[in-house]
């Protein structure tokens, strides 16, 4: 790759990069949290795009992983043994998940049978910015005037006093400093470290490699992220158990396994949404390194064994429903009522014909464009879901259809909204979906042989179903 060519990918990587960041950002929840991987060669660049999207008080970390076990004796300079994770909120003022760590613990001590327990006296009394108001003398029993820290105490002299009433801040046994004591038992954990090394709790690439060939014997992906380092990540947010998780890069499928597996653990209702481009393998075989193609071709043999067409998403997939079939089999008594199903979306353009005319413009021989609204080759789910992006409701709900009198009847979540998309529905499917009284009842024009018959169904839902808001597409 010449400096032109190189200067052009670096540029393209930015504007993607940027969009894509930008959208994050506006789905991220008032409490949301993104952490993204990066390695040293855009790191710096990817700091500029979020301090700008997000702002640098809304920045948090840059945590360091551990990637590998095993250094590189190949590397031409140093081994890159590592990558950053940049941690940033939607709002200022993010607090991670407190970490519970026994082995992290064992410096506190009861040697003078404390009635609360454990405790050590190693935090700091000082202020961490200058603080003029902070900067006042201590006089201890005996006397002895003890100056201020640099920057002045940590606390005002009212909390002070109130502190050593509560003997947690307590004077030395010569009286010439003061200390601070604390408790295990008011400890609610500890904060989480920026540098992710151990390689039990977040894993490392070969270990990643290992699991997925575990799952996939196929050998389809060459770079998988370890389960554990999502598992971990997830974790690292508070009040977890009810999250939406959305990777932007998709890719292996590895944070749909995290979560499901989360799940299965502690029972947690955590939902995962995908996001892949529709990368082609073949294309992708073309322009591969050699070290590569062997994976990629691995890939689209899976696929075509599958019979799907030969892109990276599809893999994925797979990779899922493996990871969800394994949950269940591995803990049958513990993992029935995981969730591991999901729903697969592509991209497209909407449901309905494009009007290019004005009323004006139509003459008698453009009345064949007019037969239908709803484009040719769109099916029931496709005008379904279309409603259900229309009307705001989530996509992840319970979904049935059944047969009524030869028409199919389409039921979402149990009410929220029934539809039927059938030519010339008959008035008892109709007087059958309004006796439900769902909360929203959607058909489409050629459902009706007529305008009459379009006006009988507002007759009938008036009838029997009042409160329906019935929709015609």
């Amino acid at each position: 790759m010449n400096s032109e060519s190189a200067g052009r990918y670096h540029s393209d990587w930015c504007s993607m990069m940027y969009s894509r960041l930008l959208i994050a950002r506006n789905l991220l929840s008032d409490d949301g949290v993104i952490f993204i991987s990066i390695d040293d060669h855009e790191n710096a660049d990817l700091v500029k795009i979020c301090n700008e999207i997000f702002g640098e008080s809304c920045f948090v970390c840059s945590a360091i992983w551990r990637s590998s076990d095993n250094s590189n004796n190949d590397a031409k300079q140093f081994s890159g043994d590592h990558n950053y994770t940049l941690i940033y909120s939607k709002q200022p003022l993010w607090q991670p998940e407190k970490i519970q760590d026994e082995n992290k613990r064992k410096h506190f001590k009861n040697p003078d049978n404390d009635p609360k327990g454990a405790w050590f006296d190693g935090n700091p009394l000082n202020s961490p910015n200058y603080r003029e108001n902070l900067r006042y003398t201590i006089t201890a029993p005996n006397g002895n005037v003890i100056q201020p820290p640099k920057n002045g105490w940590r606390w005002s002299q009212e909390t002070l006093k109130q502190k050593m009433e509560t003997g947690e801040i307590y004077f030395n046994a010569d009286q010439t400093n003061i200390k601070r004591r604390t408790y295990l038992c008011d400890m609610e954990g500890l904060p989480p470290s920026s540098l992710w090394v151990d390689l039990e709790v977040t894993g490392h690439n070969r270990q990643a490699k290992y699991e997925l060939l575990n799952l996939m014997p196929e050998d389809v992906f060459d770079t998988p992220k370890p389960v554990k380092l999502l598992k971990y990540i997830i974790g690292l947010v508070k009040n977890n158990k009810e999250a939406i998780v959305m990777d932007f890069f998709s890719g292996s499928g590895t944070t749909a396994d995290a979560v499901m597996q989360l799940n299965a653990e502690d029972g947690g209702k955590r939902k995962f949404i995908m996001v892949q481009l529709p990368e082609d393998l073949d294309n992708s075989l073309v322009h591969a390194a050699n070290d590569k193609k062997r994976v990629l071709k691995n890939a689209i043999a899976l696929c075509d064994k599958n019979g799907v067409p030969h892109v990276l998403s599809e893999v994925a997939k797979e990779r899922i429903r493996r990871a969800g079939s394994r949950i269940k089999n591995e803990n049958p008594l513990t993992s029935q009522d995981v969730d591991t199903g999901f729903r697969v979306f592509k991209l497209d353009e909407g449901n309905m014909n494009d009007v290019y005319y004005s009323a004006g413009e139509y003459s008698q021989d453009m009345l064949s464009l007019l037969e239908s609204n709803v484009k040719s080759d769109r099916t029931d789910l496709d005008l379904l879901f279309g409603c259900l992006l229309e009307w705001g409701l989530p996509l992840s709900m319970p979904y049935t259809s059944e047969q009524i009198e030869g028409c199919t009847v389409h039921t979402y979540n149990d009410g929220d909204l029934i539809a039927c998309f059938d030519e010339n529905i008959p008035d008892t499917v109709i007087k059958t979906i309004a006796k439900r009284q769902p909360l929203r009842a959607v058909f489409r024009d050629s459902s009706f042989s007529g305008s009459p018959a379009k006006i009988n169904v507002g007759e009938i839902f008036k009838m029997l179903a009042p409160d329906t808001r019935v929709k015609v597409i």
